[in-house]
């Protein structure tokens, strides 16, 4: 499945590019990631956790920066990972592509996600799994301006629901339903 998300960095295109290439300070900012290893300058092991409802998953993988753009400042992540419990497998290439704006910088992120095994059935709901995408990708935001200093901790903690912490995330409260309202929304379109 193929869709598209974007979120702004309270700086500017170059000051961005060089936040984005510092994986291990901004992976604590996406809900549920623990990097456990930097394998080289574009390789990197670690862990994904997301719980809907009864289901909690933990993707271990790796992801890897394959092409690097710096005058277009642009860059492809491949990133793979299996379930810890044996249920399935997860494959994205995300594209990202920084551009100006009057906030800082946009950063647009176009993914293309495949899942094999039991883990496929969660994935059905393409929607859903959407939802959460983008959710997710609003905590990350959200997060990495607020350990930028851009926005107050107050704002975080509204959005996610929980205060911003270094442990390893699961999808809180506050993502729950904001996945809710995207996933009720989206049937009156």
């Amino acid at each position: 499945m193929i869709f598209a998300n974007s979120f702004t960095v309270a700086a500017s295109p170059e000051e961005a590019w060089k936040i984005i290439l510092n994986v291990p300070e901004i992976a604590p900012c996406l809900p549920g990631a623990n990097l456990t290893e930097q394998v080289d300058a574009n390789t990197y092991k670690g862990n994904v956790a997301i719980k809907l409802g009864p289901v909690a998953l933990v993707f271990n993988g790796t992801a890897e920066i394959t092409e690097r753009n710096e005058a277009e400042h642009s860059l492809v992540v491949l990133a793979r990972g299996s379930d810890s419990k044996g249920r399935g497998a997860a494959k994205a290439v995300a594209r990202f592509k920084l551009l100006p704006d009057p906030q800082g910088t946009k950063v647009h992120v176009d993914t293309d996600l495949s899942l094999t095994g039991s883990v496929a059935q969660y994935g059905r709901g393409a929607g859903l799994i959407q939802g959460v995408a983008a959710a997710m990708i609003e905590q990350f935001e959200h997060r990495l301006n607020a350990r930028l200093g851009q926005v107050s901790a107050a704002r975080v903690v509204a959005v996610t629901g929980a205060p911003e912490t270094n442990t390893v995330n699961s999808i809180g409260p506050g993502l729950l339903w904001s996945v809710l309202v995207s996933s009720i929304r989206s049937l009156f379109r």
